[in-house]
């Protein structure tokens, strides 16, 4: 029985005996059966990268007997997933081709029929969910004494989707504010770069620190002078995107003074209490929480 692979692997001719897969079954050879010839399966061993909209061609080719049993299978399993949960893209047996599945309006073969030792898959259109593994399967009973399976990986390259900015709380003087940036959308993964517009200069590396992998500016020690737009580009080698953010910075805290009253209010109420001499109330709050003494009634 052939053994379990996951679909990181790079596309190789692999030794997996005589593994099945949907819509071909693999019968081992009787002891009563002359013994058949080799049946090798070899792929590319670099994984297979272009943009999307493209033709992709996953080149296969294999060395066996052609006979009346001869099968072949193009299956495919998204990225991190075992070999096993692949689900076949189009099947080559009895001498008809049939395709299968989500891609099959897309996907033929170069050869058809395959049976001069060319099996390569032709995939049009090429879009963002054909990113994966690619299973070539040649099946050719009795022919089971060597690799009879060869593994693609495909990358569709996308461009970044134009990206969100966004920005977590108010900025207020002498605070922070953290600036946040990502698109929905890019293969490979996007990188991401802040630049502030206008004519007031960019703040200092030592206040700005910026995350060029999860798109997070962080702007410390804010002054007036920090307000202005902020522009996030998104890259990666298909191409750029960005957005703009608009940041206000305030002169003080409105909220600081009414946060104190209610912590006064509590205070004197009994309903919190100061922790630690550094922290000891005044003699005039201890007054006004002291409750009276019966001769002062």
């Amino acid at each position: 029985m052939g053994r379990e692979l996951s679909a990181s692997g790079l596309g190789a001719v692999v030794k997996v005996g005589t593994c099945s897969s949907p819509g071909l079954r693999s019968r081992p050879p009787s002891s009563s059966s002359a013994p058949g010839l080799a049946v090798e399966v070899k792929v590319p061993t670099e994984p297979l990268s272009l943009p999307v909209g493209k033709t992709a061609e996953l080149v296969c080719s294999y060395s066996t007997s052609v006979g009346n049993n001869f099968a072949l299978e193009w299956s495919f399993v998204q990225p991190g997933k075992p070999i096993s949960a692949s689900h076949p893209i189009l099947y080559f047996t009895s001498g008809h081709l049939y395709p299968t599945g989500s891609k099959a309006e897309r996907a033929s073969l170069l050869q058809n029929p395959p049976t001069g030792g060319v099996a390569t898959l032709k995939l049009v259109d090429v879009r963002p969910s054909d990113t994966g593994t690619y299973l070539c399967h040649v099946n050719n009973p009795p022919d089971f004494y060597t690799n009879g399976l060869g593994l693609i990986n495909l990358t569709v390259l996308v461009p970044p989707s134009s990206p969100s900015c966004s920005q977590s709380g108010t900025a207020f003087v002498g605070g922070s504010a953290a600036l946040r940036c990502s698109s929905s959308q890019g293969a490979p993964k996007p990188v991401y770069s802040w630049v502030r517009l206008g004519s007031f200069p960019t703040p200092s590396p030592g206040s700005m620190v910026q995350d060029e992998v999860s798109g997070q500016l962080i702007l410390t020690n804010l002054s007036l002078t920090s307000s202005g737009t902020y522009r996030c580009v998104a890259t990666n080698q298909m191409g750029t995107a960005s957005c703009e953010l608009t940041l206000s910075v305030t002169g003080r805290m409105p909220w600081l003074p009414e946060f104190l009253s209610r912590l006064l209010r509590r205070l004197i109420l009994g309903e919190v209490s100061w922790r630690g001499p550094c922290l000891r109330p005044p003699p005039s709050l201890l007054a006004l929480r002291r409750p009276p003494s019966p001769g002062s009634l």
